[in-house]
């Protein structure tokens, strides 16, 4: 072979080699985009579940009922009589001790009825509160016998009712929880303010305002102090799952 073929032999493998090696680097470029999306997407689907498991309560403040289920044609909203526009007094029973409490079902009939109804059968017994914040604002969500913030009667109810003007709840206000930006999405589940809180109100209004702990609200602090759980890293939450359960063993009004 002459020395001039040689040195196109060599010139062709070397650009053979180029070819293959850009062709590699090509591949690897195109499956790494490829892990970068589908990590994407995992992660945009993990933060929509958790905004639907805690939609908009939070950064934004607002205390939600979470994906609350689609009423069910064979349950009915008790109705506002229930309450009768009056004081209802009684107690709501703990793991950790009972808190008496004032139900104001004047102000607040349809969602005193409601709570009224459900505790008379039997609705909240052994149901654990599924929720504590103690940052921004300072509450204990309960009333969801699944414990995951997506449990509810099988209807919801609304308008928001008794609601305060200036957004400020007072240490011991028991409030309806609900979907952020529907007012008529109320259903079982409920939350104790355990420290003055300013909650901002939103498209939907506030919060409805059924009642008030009148004593006991100390005995909650085993659950307040204890903090919340971690998530799966490891890393300090300000608002999830209490470490130390909070259970209600049953209610009793009149």
């Amino acid at each position: 072979m002459s020395k001039q073929s040689k040195t196109e032999q060599a010139r062709a493998q070397a650009y053979a080699a180029k070819q293959a090696a850009y062709a590699a680097k090509s591949d690897r470029r195109k499956k790494d985009n490829r892990t970068a999306v589908i990590a994407s997407v995992v992660v945009l689907a993990l933060a929509f579940a958790s905004q639907l498991i805690y939609s908009n309560f939070g950064p934004s403040h607002s205390v939600a009922a979470s994906a609350s289920p689609s009423p069910s044609p064979s349950a009915t909203v008790p109705s506002k009589a229930i309450a009768q526009s009056r004081t209802w007094n009684g107690t709501i029973n703990f793991n950790h001790g009972a808190l008496a409490v004032s139900l104001d079902g004047k102000k607040a009939p349809q969602a005193v009825a409601n709570f009224i109804s459900l505790a008379k059968k039997g609705y909240f017994k052994n149901t654990s509160c599924h929720r504590l914040v103690n940052s921004g604002i300072f509450v204990l969500q309960c009333g969801d016998p699944t414990a995951t913030g997506q449990g509810g009667p099988g209807y919801t109810f609304g308008p928001i009712e008794n609601a305060p003007a200036n957004n400020v709840y007072d240490r011991g206000v028991l409030a309806m929880a609900r979907v952020g930006g529907n007012g008529s999405s109320m259903g079982s589940q409920f939350f104790i303010v355990y420290r003055q809180s300013t909650i901002p109100a939103d498209s939907a209004g506030g919060y409805t305002v059924f009642g008030h702990i009148t004593s006991g609200l100390d005995n909650l602090k085993p659950t307040i102090n204890g903090g919340i759980q971690p998530d799966a890293n490891g890393n300090k939450l300000s608002d999830g799952k209490p470490k130390v359960p909070a259970i209600i063993s049953s209610i009793n009004l009149k």
